[in-house]
């Protein structure tokens, strides 16, 4: 049974982890590195703040270089964008039925997902309910703060 998780993400998600994991990489590797060297000089390892610290700085620097790599390795990249029916990728404008009101949200992976600029994860309850729906279909999302339900009004 494999553990590997696939991870959806738009060309512009995955050249930035790419960026990201160059820079831990390149850069932040190699600075905590060096405060290791630096922390092990100053003598008595086991009562040095400074060598623990660069310690658990190692530690996070490696465990996220690890996930990134892990990451990338499973990303499916969402090239091909259909605006027949919601899928990631698309932006795709609602309206909730209660209130009248309409939201516009882009559909991403979780990794990319950005509530604040309107990038909701396939995962949330509001891309849950709409995946793979057409434009004028009303659909319920269950969501923690219970039921409502909202129609599509454009997808893109």
């Amino acid at each position: 049974m494999s553990d590997k998780k696939e991870v959806y993400l738009t060309t512009a998600g995955l050249e930035e982890m790419k960026k990201e994991l160059e820079y831990l990489k390149m850069e932040k590797r190699p600075e905590v590195i060096q405060a290791l060297k630096e922390a092990r000089a100053l003598g008595d390892l086991s009562e040095n703040a400074e060598y623990d610290a660069a310690r658990s700085a190692q530690a996070e620097v490696e465990n996220k270089i690890k996930e990134l790599e892990v990451m990338i390795e499973n990303a499916v990249v969402i090239t091909e964008i259909n605006t027949d029916t919601v899928s990631i990728g698309n932006t795709v404008t609602i309206k909730y039925v209660d209130d009248n009101e309409t939201e516009e949200y882009t559909i991403v992976g979780s990794k990319e997902a950005d509530p604040f600029n309107n990038k909701i994860s396939n995962e949330s309850p509001i891309a849950k309910a709409i995946l793979n729906k057409k434009v004028k279909d009303v659909v319920a999302v269950d969501s923690p703060n219970g039921k409502y339900d909202i129609e599509i009004v454009k997808i893109s």
